[in-house]
């Protein structure tokens, strides 16, 4: 079944074999060694994937990152998918709602409670924008405040608006917590047409507009899971699947090294964190390529700035050279998160990575070259 599923996602790339690519080797100013890959399995090669929406600027998965992402010119509008109570798949990043939502307000009883927990409709009565305006003062907006969670039913009519059209990244999260969630997904990717050699009736993309949701590569599913992963081969042979790679507990084996201090940034610790051995980054990558992922999405150190990291997102080393060679010599694509800096793009670039999970789509699309748009107009134009 494994061998199947491989194979026929292949025939579908137009590929009869996968070539070895050479691991970059010596210290990170080693030559470049980028696949090839991108330009024979349908995914846009330097892929900007916009972490949940323009999630620098506006409010993470709320209408206007997502608007703001599409608009930028993104390839692939990113979210978390979860089930509320009553079934409704919805795109929401924590287990539980206390960072991002007044849910201690308006749920005082249930603040900790998880999101499988609310039905939809208890959803859509929390404020997730307000925190925003107070987390970031030089970025908030009015038209921030009030915004609701989306249903992923929201977030493909904004991937269908518009005159680009890009496809979605969807991460299966804790999917454990919703048990068939694959195949709920499965069915509603179908209702939309987004499953298929054809999307639904959709109008066609303008000239020089991002179209790659009118690809086969319009979908591309992502998970933690190695249970999930499984399930999705099952669900969705014919859909783009990438596995997600993490360091210690769930993930792959790490070194042993010293707890976090009592001082130390969970950045800091997390950089300082090593793989056990080239052995336990090739197992991940074999369970990946043995169940027919297309590529794997490993976590990124990012540049440190007068001894403090630039970003939140700033996690283990897992895209060292040669673990990026080891990738693309067993044929998969490299979608590296999170990564917000053009010093960060530029130096995991050089070491072959094929696509960027970023905060900050604006900077990711100048940095490979397109033209600097007006954000502000942009969420001025939809009333934010």
């Amino acid at each position: 079944m494994m061998i199947k599923a491989k194979r026929h996602w292949l025939r579908i790339c137009g590929l009869s074999l996968m070539l070895p690519f050479a691991a970059a080797q010596g210290d990170n100013d080693a030559t470049p060694q980028g696949s090839t890959l991108c330009t024979k399995i349908p995914i846009p090669c330097d892929a900007v994937i916009a972490h949940r929406g323009a999630s620098y600027q506006a409010p993470e998965s709320t209408r206007p990152a997502y608007l703001l992402a599409r608009d930028l010119g993104v390839d692939y509008l990113e979210l978390d998918l979860q089930r509320t109570k009553d079934g409704v798949l919805v795109a929401v990043h924590d287990n539980t709602l206390g960072r991002n939502t007044n849910v201690a307000e308006v749920f005082p009883d249930r603040a900790d409670a998880p999101v499988s927990s609310f039905t939809l409709d208890e959803l859509k009565q929390l404020d997730a924008g307000s925190w925003f305006n107070a987390a970031y003062p030089d970025r908030a907006r009015d038209g921030y405040a009030g915004l609701k969670i989306m249903t992923l039913d929201e977030v493909i009519d904004i991937a269908e608006g518009g005159k680009n059209h890009p496809g979605l990244y969807i991460e299966t999260k804790v999917p454990e917590q919703f048990p068939g969630i694959e195949q709920d997904l499965h069915e509603k990717l179908e209702a939309r047409g987004w499953l298929g050699d054809e999307t639904k009736s959709r109008a066609e993309a303008e000239q020089g507009a991002v179209k790659v949701g009118d690809t086969p590569g319009r979908v591309v599913m992502q998970t933690f899971s190695k249970a999930s992963l499984a399930s999705l081969e099952e669900t969705m042979p014919d859909v783009p699947r990438v596995l997600l790679l993490w360091l210690g507990e769930g993930g792959i084996d790490a070194a042993p090294s010293e707890p976090q201090g009592e001082d130390e940034s969970k950045a800091d610790y997390y950089a300082r964190q090593k793989v056990a051995s080239p052995e336990a980054y090739q197992s991940w990558l074999d369970f990946a390529r043995d169940h027919g992922a297309i590529g794997v999405g490993p976590s990124a150190v990012q540049t440190a700035h007068d001894g403090k990291f630039s970003s939140q997102f700033s996690y283990m080393e897992l895209a060292e050279p040669w673990m990026i060679g080891m990738a693309h010599n067993d044929g998969m694509l490299v979608h590296l998160y999170t990564v917000d800096e053009p010093a960060d793009f530029e130096r995991y670039q050089q070491r072959g990575v094929d696509g960027f999970f970023t905060n900050r789509p604006e900077q990711l699309l100048e940095f490979y070259g397109h033209p600097s748009q007006d954000q502000d107009a942009i969420l001025t134009r939809y009333g934010f």
